[in-house]
């Protein structure tokens, strides 16, 4: 080693029990209780066991915690993203159930990611999460990995994107109605060629949107056209690429109704790019309530889905199912909450009923 090169620091330990023992000068076992606010133990000695842990920096090892007491008091929460309101907003729902009984959560992203989220399930589980709360991914398919909690007896309670393959219980928003009345709405506005983005992963939401969509034309007897249907990633850009493609058709839509409001935001840039008036020359409308429909020029209208009732019901019935999980007749429960149209203006032509 050259002399002015500094020498290599012993990597330090992690401070245990034992270490707060010894320098108090008393055993182990005392300091878990008094850790544990055991009331076989002394205030003052649970003052001094408190001030020694933070003098040294003591910090709990939960593994081995919920290897002893069967409960690590921790929550796996897995989301596609946290850049999305929605999401966010649910992840908030949770916490604030769980932090009322002491639980905390852990948040993982899966990016839409297959692999990512196969991974994520199984470092949940490893780090001995008391059970998991998910909403699955875009490009999900497979779903043995889900299973998996299952066959441990950790409770898995889907919300939002979930899928009728897993025995487990959900929570969601009636995406079918939901669509259902931005169509009908639609209608109502003189609009006969509505236009649909949706998605081509095989994700429960977008199935029930597109559900929605064609009962909706089918009820009042408006034709459907497939070359109005375009399916993509449904974010700003695909929307974007999907109005182009419309825009090229021979017969022009007089509207059209994107799965989520990323894909609509993208329509309408385009639609003014174009030269045509929203929604004079074509009428719009998304799903998701995202913060920014509020404040485009028209403003977007769209599909609330209670994002933060919807994480208050899903960390509720997760903690019902884990009161429940040692009972083999454990029934899942589904949970549907019921979506509100938000008219604005990008969808009101004046030419029929405003709801």
């Amino acid at each position: 080693m050259k002399s002015n090169e500094p020498a290599p620091v012993a990597p330090r330990n992690k401070v245990t029990i034992h270490d707060i023992a010894e320098k108090l000068n008393i055993t182990a076992s005392t300091v878990s209780r008094a850790l544990n606010d055991n009331p076989r133990i002394s205030d003052v000695t649970k003052k001094a066991v408190l001030k020694a842990a933070k003098q040294l920096n003591y910090q709990p090892n939960n593994i081995a915690a919920a290897l002893r007491n069967g409960k690590s008091y921790i929550i796996g929460i897995i989301i596609p993203t946290a850049d999305r309101s929605f999401f966010a907003s649910v992840v908030r729902g949770i916490e604030e159930i769980a932090n009322k009984l002491n639980y905390k959560v852990i948040i993982s992203q899966s990016y839409d990611n297959y692999d990512k989220e196969v991974q994520t399930v199984d470092a949940l589980l490893s780090a001995r999460v008391d059970g998991i709360i998910a909403s699955i991914g875009k490009n999900t398919e497979n779903f043995d990995h889900f299973k998996r909690p299952q066959e441990k007896g950790i409770p898995l309670v889907l919300f939002d994107r979930t899928t009728d393959d897993l025995e487990v219980s959900q929570v969601m928003i009636d995406d079918y109605l939901g669509a259902y009345k931005v169509v009908e709405h639609l209608i109502q506005q003189g609009c006969r060629r509505i236009a649909h983005f949706t998605s081509p992963k095989k994700v429960s939401i977008f199935k029930e949107r597109l559900r929605g969509y064609l009962d909706a034309l089918r009820d009042h007897e408006i034709p459907f056209d497939e070359s109005l249907v375009i399916k993509s990633n449904l974010q700003l850009e695909d929307g974007r690429e999907s109005m182009k493609q419309l825009l090229k058709l021979e017969q022009r839509p007089d509207a059209v109704f994107s799965a989520s409001d990323y894909g609509a935001m993208g329509a309408m840039q385009v639609a003014k790019e174009q030269g045509l008036k929203v929604p004079q020359d074509i009428a719009l409308a998304g799903f998701g309530n995202e913060p920014f429909t509020s404040f485009s020029d028209p403003a977007l209208t769209t599909v609330d889905q209670f994002s933060l009732t919807m994480g208050r019901i899903t960390a509720e019935l997760f903690f019902e199912n884990f009161k429940q999980s040692g009972d083999n007749k454990l029934v899942p429960q589904k949970t549907v909450l019921k979506p509100e149209l938000i008219i604005r203006g990008s969808s009101l032509k004046g030419t029929g009923p405003k709801k």
